[in-house]
């Protein structure tokens, strides 16, 4: 089912991540106003205020998702966010799927020296 994202609200974002982050119990969400998932001393995955979301990932995955995605690295408070790929609009209908890279993001920052 293909939900009209366009006239989704922020609240109605933070909704949709809380529910993803349902979906995967080895990590939770922190922050309020800028919600966001960390592990290890990295953030990696984040809900801006524009209610874009954005996912860390290694460099050559970053390169790949972009690409197959069609999308762009993912930008925070006019910043480009290092690491981070805007997860479009349309991937918010399948949760499932957000869910196994959500948790391939937490992997990555993992297996990255902690901080």
């Amino acid at each position: 089912m293909l939900i009209d994202r366009g006239a989704m609200s922020w609240k109605e974002k933070l909704a949709r991540y809380d529910e993803l982050l349902s979906r995967c119990p080895r990590f939770e969400r922190k922050g309020k106003s800028v919600p966001y998932t960390s592990a290890n001393g990295y953030m990696f995955s984040l809900l801006n205020k524009a209610g874009e979301l954005g996912m860390r990932f290694s460099k050559t995955v970053q390169e790949q998702y972009i690409e197959s995605w069609k999308t762009t690295k993912f930008t925070s408070h006019g910043a480009i966010m290092k690491g981070y790929v805007l997860v479009t609009d349309e991937m918010l209908d399948d949760l499932d799927r957000l869910a196994d890279l959500l948790n391939e993001s937490f992997d990555y920052v993992m297996s990255l020296d902690p901080k």
